[in-house]
């Protein structure tokens, strides 16, 4: 079985020794496993001494699974397959990527996907393109090309990630940084945002697209289901 983290547990793993540039507390954790692992991943669980939510697994199992730590009042998160949210992101396919962590450029889709951004996932998205080059083709950074090519394919996906770095743009100067933190992070984000705009689009987007705003292009997670 493989699995690895993702979550504000995983950018604190991608971050550099001394922590990331905007620390920020870690409730839960969250981990991805392949398709055809539930059966694998509940047993590690319970042999760990996590306790299953049996309501939750036996309704959404076959993709997500949930734990708790009741000693330390901590829940964990299994996504099986694909991490799905607001968005649907495929993660299991490069899980071998990294030692421990989802590849950076599925950890920070995980972050772009969200409707609602709180602050603690905008600042794990600043760690994320502080700490990483947005890079094309090249595996040592954040892979814009893959982000890029993701979103070309779903217009929903495309419309909550275009927002969630302008959102992302709009609020840096609040977090009181150095202009030159400030600087690197505006710089990746504007290219992170000029990569997925010209990425040529699918046909399927291009039909979504005559639709725009007008039908909702994203998916309500349930209360007690969300990722940290």
């Amino acid at each position: 079985m493989v699995a690895r983290v993702l979550g504000g547990a995983a950018v604190y793993l991608q971050a550099p020794a001394e922590g990331p540039l905007l620390p920020r507390p870690i409730k839960d954790i969250d981990v991805a496993t392949h398709r055809g692992a539930r059966t694998a991943v509940t047993q590690v669980l319970i042999a760990a001494g996590y306790a299953p939510d049996r309501m939750f697994n036996a309704l959404h199992g076959a993709g997500r699974l949930l734990f708790y730590d009741e000693a330390n009042a901590r829940k964990l998160d299994v996504f099986i397959g694909d991490f799905s949210m607001c968005h649907q992101i495929p993660i299991a396919d490069r899980l071998e990527r990294e030692p421990l962590t989802l590849p950076l450029a599925e950890l920070l889709l995980t972050k772009l996907q969200i409707v609602k951004l709180t602050e603690r996932d905008q600042r794990d998205i600043y760690n994320l393109i502080y700490h990483h080059p947005v890079t094309d083709g090249d595996s040592s950074g954040i892979e814009g090309d893959f982000i890029a090519q993701v979103c070309a394919r779903d217009w929903g996906l495309w419309r909550t990630a275009k927002s969630t770095i302008e959102h992302c743009q709009a609020n840096i100067g609040s977090y009181g940084l150095d202009g030159e933190s400030v600087g690197l992070i505006e710089e990746r984000l504007a290219l992170l945002r000029k990569g997925i705009e010209n990425e040529p689009k699918s046909g399927r987007w291009r039909l979504r697209n005559r639709v725009g705003d007008r039908v909702r292009w994203y998916a309500e997670p349930e209360e007690n289901a969300e990722s940290d």
